[in-house]
This record gives structure tokens, sequence and C-alpha cells, in this order.
């Protein structure tokens, strides 16, 4: 993989209710921009990102998944995330390690309960946002009736930066708002607006340059003397805001047919915030005080754990999201929270379950280093001269128990350190011992998630 700055990049959390289909659209984003050179299944258990042997067998996301992608000069770090509100640890973890938010919805359903909960979780680390209206091919899918639901759910200005061709099983492809342009097919192919579509496609582009302009004080004088703006002051009015959230910009496609993907890789290079864009984070000095930090390569070294899982191959392996400085492979540094220092072996960039070693993760980036000692999720690793600590990441307490024991005497004594790894990688797991029965009770986020 190609090396970029910090303003190529971006850093992207899928998130939905389940059955939404954040994993096919990952999927697909991860196939157009060359990653893969096949489109998987989620059926088939063939996706690059539901790789784990449970993920196949239930045919749902369990953990985070990492989907980089590289579209025209920008690297787009895709983190699939579960749909299901057992697995809503992995959501808030991954959302905490991001810059955009892209909202899944169901052209059928769409508000569900998991689109709330993923919405108002965005809504704590204050995330810029799209939402993507999938599978525009179903029976009884409905863009405008989409955007209703949204418009009486969610507080915030949607607009329709898209407008679709077709419905149902005539969807055959996108009409980008913003450019007047056509783009049809699994092939994304430029094409005229349809003559049916010409009145409506007109009318939605006014309100979104409306919007545009609303955003920027120059743009909006402009505009209202009566001068027409140009493709680029409407890009940096929509880009404005839709960074300070006063836009939430409305996609649409189907991921499994692959329409409208390439639309959307384009949106979020074009319209999102990088790293370098989004405000200063609040670090916790050890010495007391706070400190501002941005996305400087250079500044102080600010390293998010954000999750952690066991893998069968290198062990403990940890995700990583660099806030500021940089972290190098073979290098030392000390956990913000114990004091304690960690060596730093061979830093990857994870692409499902293939780990591609990488020298250095610069401020901005995600990847993934393996073995830590000490480190668990929440935890910051900084300079052992400059020790700070990230904001830790706040995890829902567990509403469901349940007792477990081993199935033979032989058993026995691997049970602790199988359930201790567990509560390791998902911090919405926790373990304990009845007095009063002296069993072992498991306690998560439901029935699917113990």
């Amino acid at each position: 993989m190609a090396s970029y700055t910090v303003g190529q990049l971006r850093n992207v959390a899928m998130v939905g209710h389940g059955g939404s289909g954040t994993t096919s659209l990952a999927e697909a984003m991860l196939y157009d921009s060359g990653g893969t050179t096949r489109l998987g299944r989620v059926e088939d258990g063939t996706t690059v990102s539901d790789y784990d042997p449970e993920e196949i067998r239930r045919k749902i996301s369990v953990n985070i998944s990492m989907l980089p992608c590289e579209w025209h000069g920008h690297k787009i770090t895709v983190l699939d995330t579960p749909g299901y509100a057992d697995f809503v640890g992995e959501v808030k973890c991954a959302l905490a390690a991001v810059d955009v938010a892209v909202v899944v919805l169901d052209a059928v359903a769409g508000v569900e309960v998991g689109t709330e909960l993923a919405w108002g979780y965005a809504d704590e680390h204050h995330l810029p946002r799209l939402a993507f209206i999938n599978m525009m091919d179903r029976e009884n899918a409905s863009f405008e009736r989409s955007i209703e639901r949204l418009r009486a759910t969610f507080s915030g200005n949607f607009f329709p930066l898209q407008w679709p061709i077709g419905s149902q099983q005539d969807f055959r492809g996108i009409i980008d708002l913003a450019t007047m342009r056509a783009y049809l097919s699994s092939k994304g192919e430029e094409a005229g607006i349809p003559a049916d579509l010409q009145a409506v496609a007109t009318e939605r582009r006014q309100q979104l340059v409306e919007a545009a302009a609303e955003a920027d004080d120059e743009l909006i004088m402009k505009y209202l003397e009566g001068e027409e703006l140009s493709s680029e002051e409407i890009q940096r009015g929509l880009r404005i805001g839709i960074a300070q959230g006063k836009i939430i910009p409305v996609l649409c496609g189907a991921a499994t047919a692959n329409i409208g993907v390439q639309a959307l890789l384009q949106t979020i290079t074009a319209y999102f915030p990088s790293p370098a864009d989004r405000p200063a984070i609040i670090a916790t000095l050890k010495q007391g005080g706070t400190e501002e930090l941005t996305a400087d390569p250079a500044g102080a070294l600010a390293v998010l754990a954000f999750k952690t899982i066991a893998d069968p191959f290198v062990g403990k392996l940890t995700y990583l999201r660099a806030f500021s400085g940089t972290l190098r492979a073979d290098s030392r540094v000390v956990n913000g929270r114990t004091g304690e220092e960690e060596r730093i072996g061979t830093l990857y960039q994870l692409r499902g379950k293939e780990q591609i070693p990488i020298k250095e993760l610069m401020a901005g980036d995600i990847g993934a280093v393996a073995k830590l000692s000490t480190t668990s999720t929440g935890d910051t690793l900084c300079d052992k001269g400059h020790p700070l600590e990230l904001p830790r990441i706040a995890f829902p307490e567990p509403v469901y128990s349940a007792a477990v024991k081993p199935k033979t005497k032989t058993d026995v004594d691997k049970l602790g350190p199988a359930l201790q790894r567990l509560v390791e990688e998902d911090p919405t797991l926790s373990v304990r011992t009845e007095p009063s029965t002296h069993e072992i009770i498991l306690s998560g986020m439901g029935d699917n998630h113990i």
C-alpha cells in the first residue's frame, strides 16, 4: 500500500441495524477499490470482513473488522461493525477510533432500533456522518420513505446527495445531484440523467445548493445576490456543512448488486474530513492538567488501543488508532494508565484476517500490534517522557447473565484462562463467582453474546 499524508486519510465506521448490509457494503467498497478481486457474499461465508468461523456459521458479524481501501489518492480505513445489539461494545470501540460514521439503513425497513443506537453512539463522539439507504433493489424499497423516517426520528438536516434511478427490481443506478450526472450498473458507467427524472433532480439539486451556500458566509452572499455557484464552491460548502454537522447527506445503493458503491467512496473522499480536519482531542496529563492534541505526526505520541482480540497465530492482537505523533515498529512506549513500559514489535495494517507489516503508524492512521503485555482496550500508548491518557471508551453494563461450567473434568483448568481471555477481548463481558452456589457467572449484553 502506498504512503499517504494525514490529509489523504479517511477513517470510517460502518454501523447500522443487524441485516442492513454493513458487511456487504464494506465488501463492495473493498472490491471496487481493488483491495480484493472477488466480491464475497455473507450468505456464502466468503467476505473478507466476516472471517471468524463463528461469523461464517451464524452469517452475522461478531467482531470489528478492518478493511483499508485506496481510492483516487486517498486511503479509506473502513471498520465494519456488528449490527446486533448484543455486540454493541464493538460499535462503541469502532466509533471511538474513526472520524466518519456511515449509517446503513435497509430501504424497506428504514430506521430500526439498531439504527437509533448507532446514531446515539455517533452523537457521543460528535462524528460527521452520512446515511446510506441500502438494498434499493429489494421489493417495497423506498428512498423517499426512508428519508422521511430519518427526518422523523433524528434531529438534523438531511439532504439527498444522490437520487435513485429506478427502484426495487428496476433499480439500476444513481444521480449525483452535485454534478448532475447519472451513474449506472455495477461499473458506475457515466450517463445523462433520464428525462423522467430531470425535474425531480433539478429540484433536489437546488435544495442541496442552498444547504451548501448556507454553510459558508461568502457563498450565501454570492447565492443571495443571484450568482450561480461553481461545482468547486458547492463542494466547499458541503464539506464545511458536513464537518460542522449542519448537513447530513443521504446516499443510496444496493451493496450486493454493487450499485452506488463507487459513488459512496467518492463522497467520503470529496466531502468528509480527514483526521487533520477534526477538532483536537483532549488528553489528560499524568503530571496534572490537560493537553489538546491534533493529528500531527511530529506531535506528542498518543495512541488509543481500541480493540483487543486473541489471534490464533500471533496471540494477543491490539487494534490501534494514532491520534498524535508517530508509533514506530521495534520501539518502546509507556502505557499511560499503568505507567509500565511496552515493547512495540511488528506493526500491522490489517485487511480482514490478513496482516500486512508496516514500519510505522502515524497520526490519523489505524493499525495493529501483537503481543502487548499489559495494554488492554481503552488504554493509551505514549512516550515515557510525556505520559498522558486519551478519553476512555464508555461501555454499557451487562444486562444478561448465565452460569457456565466445563463439559469435562479435564476442562476445569482451561475454563478460567479462557474466560479471562474473553473478558480482555470484550469489555462488555464480565465474570464472577456466585458466593452462595460457587457457580461461575458470565454476564454480557444478551443470549447471542454469551
